[in-house]
């Protein structure tokens, strides 16, 4: 048996739980948007055209923003495409995913799908081929209320109001040879501040985010980061990271260990930020929007759903359409557990994707739509994570890894909202084998009781729901909660591979 002990005292906080930690992402790429969210022929499409079944398990699932509409996708983007009437748009070829864009669904629609399912949009600019003037017509289409040529052009297209975005991405995955237009660090980092800077003189109260690298993996990582953001510190609030896990050569010890890497990920790069700050003598400090993660099988792309050949451009191809196991949310919320411990500098992120690719809801054209095992553990996060996330105090016994050495065999978070009296505990049993005993000392939180215990497992880790199959997983109730009011703990049984949320009051 693993044993493990948390305590948990509200007086020691991580930070705030910013809403847009339980953000998502929706590119233009393979079934995410057309065949995913939209489906005009579809029995429960609205008056849109958008399925009115993904839109309920969207606000299921809890998303606050959604970046959008990449991704590589936007560095050959012209969003002139995807504005003005349908039949007027020109098809164009994505040379990022080796697809055609029919530029039916573009700016308009997805911010009336936004309104349905209510959420935020974060909207990225193409500086891949294009550069600071084109994000500023995007900026004075989307955000000048009315009489100058652009905002007047939105108006004529069927937008009276402005569309107020908030939250801008200058660019994706700037580092990564495989980008159209990719640059060095330097000239990336100097594009940007130009464009940043430009963007606020039109609007001063934006938020935006400048690439950090595409992966700790990157040749370039960390010096990639210090450089950019030597010439853009004063001119964003945030670094982007991205990272995708995958089960390698059969290694499920560290796989299940993969949180490890994105906690190490994440610290990486806020000491690089704050390096820079200290070289810049600034009073400000850059957070992270970790706006792409996920378990993601990459290997798979490279060598069954790669689309190649020069009058080969499908729309809407079957593409990333992972299929997840019990295994595979297991480390997708222990990933979650490592955002929320670092939420006084993670203030943003991104769940990549949304529907259909490597993503927690999947549909079949005129048929069904279900939720992967992946929906569970972020649709309960998101719901119960308020408040603050507290620095915990783990102890737990430990296991080998191949990848990251020694590890703790159970991990843990925990968020407290003062305003509501409410504490929510997240955990995570990596054992292959043994239950995890673990005892929650919860003297500092005083009287409290159990709301609700909820477990993501099943004897087989590879069990997964499927179209033929669609709840073969979901979560169960923990029933082995132990309240001891003489000592005020809480013990707590996780079974082996898998991924726990406890809810007290």
């Amino acid at each position: 048996m693993v044993t493990a002990r948390l305590t948990i005292d509200p007086q020691f906080t991580v930070g705030t739980v910013n809403p847009r930690l339980f953000g998502s992402f929706v590119e233009h790429l393979g079934r995410c948007v057309y065949d995913g969210i939209y489906e005009p022929g579809h029995p429960t499409a609205d008056a849109e055209g958008f399925r009115s079944d993904v839109i309920e398990l969207v606000k299921e699932l809890g998303v606050s923003t959604i970046r959008y509409p990449g991704g590589n996708f936007v560095s050959g983007f012209r969003w002139e495409d995807s504005v003005g009437p349908r039949e007027e748009r020109p098809r164009r070829l994505d040379l990022a995913w080796h697809s055609t864009e029919t530029n039916e669904v573009g700016l308009h629609e997805f911010s009336s799908w936004l309104e349905k399912v209510g959420s935020e949009l974060m909207l990225a600019v193409n500086l891949g081929t294009r550069g600071t003037l084109e994000a500023l017509d995007l900026l004075e289409y989307t955000n000048i209320a009315s009489g100058t040529a652009l905002s007047d052009r939105r108006i004529a297209n069927g937008r009276t109001d402005a569309f107020g975005i908030g939250m801008w991405c200058l660019g994706n995955e700037m580092d990564g040879p495989w980008q159209l237009g990719h640059r060095s660090a330097d000239d990336y980092g100097k594009l940007a501040s130009q464009t940043a800077k430009a963007m606020r003189q039109l609007d001063p109260s934006l938020e935006l985010v400048v690439c950090g690298s595409s992966g700790a993996s990157m040749p370039t990582f960390g010096e990639w980061e210090r450089v950019v953001l030597t010439h853009t510190y004063d001119d964003v609030d945030y670094i982007s990271c991205h990272a995708y896990y995958e089960e390698k050569n059969g290694d499920l010890g560290s796989f299940l260990a993969s949180a490890v890497d994105m906690d190490r990920f994440i610290e990486s790069v806020v000491a690089t930020a704050d390096h820079v700050k200290a070289v810049k003598r600034s009073d400000k400090t850059i957070n992270i929007s970790f706006d792409e993660w996920n378990v993601w099988y990459l290997d798979r792309y490279q060598e069954v759903d790669k689309i190649e050949g020069i009058d080969n451009w499908p729309v809407a191809p079957r593409l990333l359409e992972d299929s997840y196991s019990v295994a595979d949310a297991v480390v997708f919320g222990s990933l979650l557990i490592s955002l929320l411990k670092h939420a006084d500098r993670v203030t943003s992120a991104s769940l990549a994707q949304l529907v259909n690719v490597i993503a927690p809801i999947m549909t079949e054209p005129g048929g069904a739509a279900w939720r992967q095992t992946t929906f569970f553990p972020f649709a309960l996060t998101s719901r119960l994570a308020t408040g603050s996330a507290l620095e915990v105090r783990l102890t737990s016994d430990t296991y080998a890894t191949d990848a990251y050495g020694e590890v703790d065999l159970v991990d843990a978070v925990a968020t407290h909202d003062e305003a509501t009296g409410t504490t929510a505990v997240f955990l995570v049993n990596r054992s292959q084998t043994e239950h995890a005993t673990v005892t929650i000392d919860l003297a500092a939180l005083g009287g409290v009781s159990v709301r609700d215990a909820q477990t993501l497992t099943d004897d087989d880790i590879q069990a997964r729901n499927t179209l033929d199959d669609q709840t073969r997983v979901g979560l169960r109730p923990n029933t082995s909660v132990v309240v001891d009011d003489a000592t005020t703990t809480i013990t707590i049984t996780l079974p082996p591979v898998s991924w726990t949320a406890l809810s007290l009051s």
